[in-house]
């Protein structure tokens, strides 16, 4: 790279470096800081990477890295990190030097001009004098850190996906990312569910700090906010160790964002595809404001400072209610409009700063796309006993449904290391969403003997911000301190969603306003935000040479969340009859003021019951010790406790002023118990014992009423739910053939006491979803995982490899009778599925960095709903998705990238017996883009 400044860390072999060295080397550095670019590049390049230990991937600080025959050494940092710079072209060899580990020499390491070579190195601990091992570079590549390093070393059961995996794929965001992972399913394209267990049971995190939620209804984050080109890997813990937080049994998903590589870079990209069920098709589409593009729309649509701030429990004036009426978005019904193509842009920029020491290593990055989707057909309804037995239909709508969704988002991250035992780090995250939609459907209310037309806009906008700082130190004498402290946030905002509902004679002619129904047209404003500060801090003491592997680990957290939630929905409805010819306008013409102006009352607008507002204020304390201690050469014991102090505060208030307060307090003592047994370097046998726990999300512990329109559940929480407790037990087998390989078999059982599970209540009138808990659940299953290259099968397919998982897992709950539930008492858990399948083949070229990769996946059908008895549960039935994506290079800097989704087109159901509770079919999606990198 002519321009680029490489850190100051390698330094010669008398010690000196450049913060203490002598007035030579400052006036060696001032010489090539002014030498023209070119000059100072001239026949060299640089060798960057990390070394671990082989055994634990533990980042080892201190090592000296030498070029064999020079005086040329770098010294790794508390990181692990190493540069050498102004190395000569051509091949040249490095030897490694650690105390406490078997010295390496790695030969045969190609260094090109102005170019920067990548080589991490693995070093193995000295149990006693052995003579200094000799390796190629080309066999060092083959056992240094990647994603399956990453499980292999592990304390627990980790399952990881790198960046490499996901370029691979047509996977646009980290929950399509996520859904290869064994045993994981995505839901509603969102939500993560693990091992059959339901969102609650699995958390995320953001670079190891906690995401707050912008769900209003859930704690857990939806992961399509992230795009996967931001993205270094995801980790998905399954077993819980005491450094972990306790609240989660399905898994613990860590998104790492990407960081500076060691060779300054600047790359775009870019892309555009079609979905073949709307894209130069006409379809219904949520009405836009000229800020929708850029997910800042809301602010458009947001509550009129009149109908906010007006007392609606007086009698209001006709001309009052008209005037306020008027203050409303004259919008009610979907566009028609031909659907346009999808299309997305991305820049990534890193480097490294010349600022003395190590100088600030820099990554930014950002993305941009905009997608369209369709449920063309699509139809919903609901169910009821016949007087047969059987379940039967009510309540049938058919229609159309488009969205047009926005996601963009950036990161900023910085590091640097200071001397050689401490490194600071500075990660920026922001990513905002946007989906508008509209939909028109046609059916019959069977409680209203009418036949039904509805439209709908929804119009929801999210994001979310995080900050961290990060410090790790080396003490020395085997003892290293990290801290952090994350500010995070999120918010969304669901503002001016309009629902409004038309009657179709019997007679026939033309569809007339149901004017004098509450829910004849409905305006909802809904906003959320949460803010969060969380710190921690990790002190580690290697018992004995850091190259044992005996050490104790003690540590704290404590996290602030704060939440503000409103819901407020107003009806809009006839004070006096309209004429038949009146009440058949269009919306947006029953809404132009001819019905509002002057002191005549026509309509009247008036809150609805559903809906209010919660308070959440929740803070938590969490400390733990872990000690992990080798018992022999092949035996580790891992082994601690964390106790976490949990306290919420979830005042409500419904539309009506009606307050409640909810106050759980909890302290638990989370124990963990893993023994890990190796065979050799490439077997390892995992057992582990842990009990976590599962907290009411905030919402849950709100009584606050929310519903929707005509024929829809209402949705009520429970201010008296308690935590769960989950005792989880795992073995799982794995072999390590070679790099990039895997072949395991787990078996895993949890135990549950006092789940929490979504019911219906038993009511006179309209029917009530709610939550309580449980009296006890099970959970239990098989896991199997194969990464294989295929060449050892035959030499025709030494360029093919395979990647298979698949659980078949099994759930029973029991439901106390006397909780209110008329669900069934004894069944599967919500969200269980029987078994999840992932398959893929890649083919890779032998010598371009071109490949395919064709992936499948199919979950089994899961229960969505609990049936209010004696119906039969509500459950998505199964379907199979296939994926291709083809990656190839076309010129010097650019390569190309095709991916085609969704394939089979396969049909989206949700059923209740035989009754299609919910039915679509989302098309299948072509994509095409191109990558630039210099």
């Amino acid at each position: 790279m002519p321009n680029e400044r490489a850190p100051f860390q390698d330094h010669t072999d008398s010690g000196t470096d450049f913060m203490t060295g002598g007035f030579a080397r400052r006036l060696g550095l001032v010489l090539f800081l002014l030498l023209p670019a070119g000059l100072s590049a001239q026949g060299t390049g640089r060798i960057v990477g990390r070394i671990v230990d082989a055994d634990g991937n533990i980042p080892l600080g201190g090592a000296r890295v030498t070029i064999v025959g020079t005086v040329r050494v770098a010294q790794s940092a508390v990181d692990g990190r190493y540069s050498l710079t102004n190395v000569p072209v051509g091949s040249v060899s490095l030897r490694i030097n650690h105390i406490g580990y078997t010295p390496k020499t790695i030969t045969d390491v190609m260094v090109t001009e102005g170019g920067v070579t990548t080589l991490d190195i693995t070093l193995g601990a000295q149990a006693i004098q052995l003579t200094e091992i000799t390796v190629t570079a080309a066999a060092e590549r083959g056992s240094v850190s990647s994603a399956l390093d990453e499980q292999r070393s592990a304390v627990g059961i980790v399952n990881a996906i790198s960046s490499e995996q996901i370029a691979r794929s047509p996977d646009g965001d980290a929950a399509a990312a996520v859904q290869r992972v064994s045993g994981a399913t995505v839901q509603d394209g969102k939500y993560v569910f693990v091992r059959g267990l339901g969102d609650r049971y699995t958390q995320a995190s953001l670079n190891g700090a906690r995401i707050p939620s912008p769900e209003p209804e859930k704690k857990v984050v939806p992961l399509d906010l992230f795009p996967s080109s931001l993205l270094e890997s995801i980790s998905t813990s399954k077993t819980f160790t005491p450094d972990q937080p306790g609240d989660f049994s399905g898994a613990l998903v860590n998104i790492k964002t990407k960081e500076f590589s060691g060779k300054r870079f600047t790359a775009f990209s870019i892309t555009t595809g079609a979905n073949d069920a709307i894209t130069g098709r006409s379809g219904r589409f949520g009405q836009s404001t000229g800020r929708d593009w850029l997910a800042l729309g809301a602010s458009a649509r947001r509550l009129p400072g009149a109908i906010a701030g007006t007392d609606f429990t007086q009698q209001l004036p006709a001309s009052q209610a008209n005037g306020l009426i008027g203050q409303l978005r004259n919008a009610w019904s979907p566009t028609s409009r031909t659907g346009a193509p999808n299309a997305g842009f991305g820049m990534t920029v890193g480097g490294n700063l010349p600022t003395g020491g190590t100088g600030v290593s820099y990554l930014v990055s950002g993305t941009y796309s905009f997608t369209q989707e369709t449920r063309a057909g699509a139809q919903r309804a609901l169910a009821q006993i016949s007087s047969t037995g059987a379940a039967e239909e009510v309540d049938r709508y058919q229609g159309d449904l488009g969205r047009n969704s926005v996601l963009w988002g950036g990161i900023a991250n910085l590091s640097t290391t200071i001397g050689s035992r401490s490194k600071v780090s500075l990660n920026n995250t922001y990513n905002r969403t946007m989906d508008n939609e509209g939909r028109l459907e046609l059916g019959r209310n069977e409680n209203l003997s009418q036949n039904l037309q509805i439209q709908r806009l929804r119009y929801v906008e999210r994001n979310v911000r995080s900050t961290q700082l990060a410090l790790t130190h080396d003490l020395g004498r085997g003892q290293q301190v990290e801290w952090g402290v994350t500010a995070s946030g999120v918010t969304r905002r669901e503002p001016d969603r309009s629902e409004i509902v038309y009657f179709l004679p019997d007679g026939g002619g033309a569809p007339q306003w149901f004017g004098f129904s509450n829910e004849a047209a409905v305006r909802t404003f809904a906003d959320l935000k949460e803010s969060s500060i969380e710190a921690n801090l990790n002190w580690r003491l290697s018992l004995g040479a850091p190259s044992v592997g005996r050490s104790l680990r003690v540590g704290g957290l404590y996290r602030a969340t704060d939440r503000d939630a409103v819901n407020t929905s107003y009806s809009l409805s006839l004070a006096r009859a309209l004429s038949p010819t009146d009440a058949a306008l269009a919306p947006e013409d029953l809404f132009d003021g001819r019905f509002t102006s002057g002191s005549q009352q026509t309509m009247r607008i008036v809150p609805l019951a559903a809906g209010g507002s919660y308070n959440a204020s929740d803070r938590l304390g969490a400390g733990y010790a872990m000690v992990t201690w080798p018992l022999s050469n092949s035996l580790e014991l891992i082994g601690g406790a964390r106790v976490e102090h949990s306290q919420v505060e979830v005042a409500s208030r419904s539309t009506a002023g009606e307050p409640s307060l909810a106050t759980p307090t909890f302290t638990d003592v989370l124990p963990s118990l893993a023994v890990n047994l190796k065979f050799g370097e490439r077997t390892n046998l995992r057992l582990s014992a842990t009990q976590t726990l599962s907290r009411p999300e905030y919402r849950e512990l709100s009584p606050v009423l929310f519903r929707e329109v005509i024929g829809f559940d209402n949705v009520k929480g429970n201010p008296n739910l308690s935590r769960a407790l989950i005792q989880n037990y795992d073995l799982r087998w794995e072999l390590y053939p070679s790099r990039g390989e895997i072949i395991s078999l787990g078996v895993f059982a949890k135990t549950f006491e006092k789940p929490i599970e979504r019911i219906y209540q038993g009511t006179s009138g309209t029917r009530i979803i709610s939550y309580v808990n449980a009296k006890s659940a099970n959970n239990y299953g098989v896991e199997a995982e194969v990464r294989k290259e295929l060449g050892g099968l035959s030499s025709a397919l030494k360029t093919f490899s395979i990647a298979a998982n698949a659980t078949v897992m099994k759930s029973t709950i029991e439901i106390d009778p006397t909780s209110g539930s008329i669900t069934n008492a004894s069944r599967k858990m919500v969200g269980q599925a029987p078994y999840v399948l992932n398959g893929g083949l890649t083919w890779t070229h032998p010598t371009a960095p071109a490949s395919a990769t064709l992936l499948f996946n199919r979950v089994g059908e899961r229960i969505t709903e609990a049936g209010e008895q004696p119906l039969p549960d509500v459950v998505e039935k199964s379907r199979n998705v296939l994926d291709l994506s083809l990656r190839f290079p076309l010129l010097a800097g650019v390569s190309a990238r095709v991916d085609a989704r969704n394939l089979l087109d396969a049909p989206y159901q949700i059923l209740q017996g035989d009754v299609i509770r919910e039915r679509y079919r989302g098309g299948r999606i072509l994509s095409i883009g191109f990558n630039w990198k210099q």
